[in-house]
């Protein structure tokens, strides 16, 4: 092996490290949240819940779920894909699987707080303190990222 495709090699074993250790953080997150999100369904209050709060909360259930499959995709494909020498395939699909993942845990962080908004506020209030959670969760993970990131493009700086 050539010292150019060795040090290929080694920058595709630190990418995959590195994404392995990001989505770590957010697994655990996202894993607490789900059992919560589960638990609610179980108690007796939940009973007297009405409709659309039954969906939202389910939605946000779902969105839950959903994260939890993208965020561990990754170590599933570099399960199954390692010894294959395919890390390029793992660090690919590993990052848009963290990126849709992410996405899903801000919908069902969003879910969440308007949920909670809900049974302490109700009303617009609750939907308003949701939609401002929404923008908080895509600003920092989505919108503020991608904006530096044109920016250094196009020679802008940070």
């Amino acid at each position: 092996m050539s010292e150019a495709e060795e040090s290929d090699q080694r920058r595709l074993a630190r990418n995959v490290n590195e994404l392995m250790q990001e989505l770590r953080v957010a697994q655990a997150g996202v894993q607490i949240l789900f059992g919560f999100l589960l638990s609610i369904a179980f108690t007796d209050k939940y009973n007297s819940v009405d409709t659309p709060t039954r969906v939202t909360h389910l939605v946000t259930v779902l969105c839950a779920a959903i994260s939890v499959a993208f965020l561990t995709a990754p170590a599933a494909w570099h399960r199954v894909l390692f010894r294959q020498g395919r890390r390029e395939d793992v660090v690919r699909h590993g990052n848009t699987f963290a990126l849709v993942g992410l996405a899903f845990l801000a919908l069902a962080m969003t879910g969440t707080v308007l949920l909670l908004a809900e049974i302490v506020l109700g009303g617009w209030t609750a939907i308003a303190v949701g939609a401002l959670a929404f923008v908080v969760f895509s600003g920092l993970w989505f919108v503020l990222p991608f904006v530096s990131s044109e920016r250094a493009h196009d020679g802008e700086g940070p």
